[in-house]
């Protein structure tokens, strides 16, 4: 058992961009430790999405993780035999954990014939998340309506 509580540590900026989601957001792209692989797919990503928006890819990079993440989350609770799936506020770095996810998963389920590469559907998924649109945006409101209907349950909060 650990004496003292683990110190968390600060993740580096991007090199690219200065900014610390988007270093967070290659890491959890990354398969296999092949980080630059992960980088040249997101910066690709946030080109695609400068080209067809004329935007700071950067500040819409935001916006979408900002758009998808959860407010609330149900967590199953045991009382006395019985498991109750009990409504919580979802704090700040798992807010950006679950959106990083849910879009990668978006991304990731799109269909091969219709887009040429991971990057595309990447760029695609964010500027849907970005425009409260697309399947990440789906599972946002279905966790959000699950935390609704049990919030019968919350008085049994931690």
């Amino acid at each position: 058992m650990r004496s003292k509580k683990a110190e968390k540590r600060l993740l580096p900026p991007d090199p690219i961009y200065g900014s610390r989601l988007v270093s967070r957001f290659i890491n959890k792209i990354m398969a296999s430790g092949k980080k630059s692989v992960a980088q040249s797919l997101v910066y690709q990503a946030l080109i695609n999405i400068k080209d067809r928006t004329k935007q700071d890819p950067v500040a819409l990079f935001e916006k979408a993780i900002q758009n998808v993440a959860p407010k609330m989350e149900v967590r199953p609770r045991r009382v006395g035999g019985a498991s109750y799936q009990v409504p919580v506020e979802v704090r700040g770095d798992r807010k950006e954990a679950l959106a990083i996810r849910w879009i990668l998963t978006g991304a990731k389920s799109k269909p091969n014939k219709q887009y040429h590469s991971f990057s595309e559907k990447l760029a695609v998924e964010l500027l849907d998340a970005a425009n409260n649109t697309g399947v990440a945006i789906k599972k946002k409101e279905d966790i959000q309506k699950q935390a609704a209907a049990n919030r019968a349950f919350s008085h049994f909060r931690w």
